[in-house]
């Protein structure tokens, strides 16, 4: 039996170079009855805590360091006893939010988390951050992309350490190529495929 992928939506502000939005974002955790790892800790600790519901928690897996996916990653991670990875080119932005407090381990392309029987491999996808990494969960068919791909294109690249074509070049390379069927679970927003966003990527130019 293949591992269960569970989302929950949790609500909260993002904040970057001097502005601040009202977001709703994608919590994604992954896992069995007895062991789970939750992708992006945003906003609400205690909704998060809730739905691990007693779980081993392996890891706390970070897309990127903007503080909407970052900002209960503390407060769940010693309330779970989890440890929380990040790409380190993303400690600039993690450090906008904790400026005392490190993440407790890094995590970089090809790394390998397995959980309740399955695999998650890391995938460096620079552009909307630095350190930007999307989640290649293969058994089942599914790769969790942070803001790095979104249902209609690529995330936004018009802040601080964001750069479009170099976005472009990650989803082209490291994403599009992964199999057309394979579903895209996102960090904002419903889900798509990776056979729609080739249609949609064909009509964005460089």
């Amino acid at each position: 039996m293949g591992v269960t992928i569970e989302n929950l939506v949790t609500s909260g502000t993002f904040s970057l170079d001097g502005g601040t939005w009202d977001v709703d974002n994608n919590v994604w955790i992954v896992g069995n009855d007895e062991e789970c790892v939750i992708i992006d800790s945003p906003h609400d600790a205690a909704a998060i805590i809730n739905q691990v519901k007693g779980r081993k928690v392996k890891a706390i897996l970070l897309t990127h360091a903007h503080n909407d996916h970052i900002g209960a990653a503390r407060e769940v991670s010693e309330a779970v006893e989890a440890p929380i990875y990040l790409n380190p080119e993303d400690l600039v932005l993690w450090k906008q939010v904790y400026p005392d407090f490190e993440p407790h381990r890094q995590h970089a392309d090809g790394d390998v988390f397995e959980v309740g029987g399955a695999a998650l491999t890391a995938i460096h996808t620079p552009g909307h951050s630095p350190g930007s990494t999307c989640f290649y969960l293969e058994s089942e068919g599914t790769v969790f992309t942070g803001d790095t791909l979104f249902n209609g294109g690529p995330g936004a690249t018009g802040r601080s350490y964001s750069d479009y074509p170099t976005i472009l070049k990650s989803i082209r390379e490291r994403l599009l190529t992964l199999p057309a069927g394979t579903v895209v679970r996102t960090g904002h927003g419903d889900n798509t495929t990776i056979a729609a966003e080739q249609e949609t990527l064909a009509k964005v130019s460089e």
